[in-house]
């Protein structure tokens, strides 16, 4: 039933549809790797990183074209990002799968947190 290529299709579209608005696409898609379609982590992590590049592509070029994005203000976010992602993905295998899945754990918890108390700042 969940190797059912239209219900694929169709949890791919809602989680592209969240990615691109922001919502966290990415993390629930983790979420129905591991826990619904019952993939290891590492696997569900390497499909959730594939997912990510068309979508936060996709999603950015629109962001930019609505002007929402000031690229000389992004970039040293953008190359910092990529250095520590390749760091990180290199010396990944060197730490214990359970406590990067806490972590990632932790690091979801708090991210919730923090979006059900945000309150956009004012602009002066």
């Amino acid at each position: 039933m969940l190797n059912n290529p239209l219900i694929l299709i169709i949890v791919g579209t809602a989680l592209g549809f969240l990615s691109g608005l922001g919502v966290g696409g990415g993390s629930l898609l983790m979420l129905w790797l591991t826990l619904v379609a019952g993939l290891s982590h590492i696997d569900a992590r390497c499909i959730n990183l594939l997912f990510f590049i068309p979508c936060a592509v996709v999603a950015s070029f629109f962001r930019w074209k609505q002007g929402a994005l000031d690229l000389k203000q992004i970039l040293p976010a953008v190359i910092a990002g990529c250095i520590s992602a390749g760091i990180f993905s290199a010396i990944s295998g060197m730490i214990d799968a359970g406590l990067l899945r806490k972590m990632f754990g932790i690091l979801l918890l708090f991210t919730g947190i923090r979006e059900l108390f945000y309150r956009p700042r004012k602009a002066r």
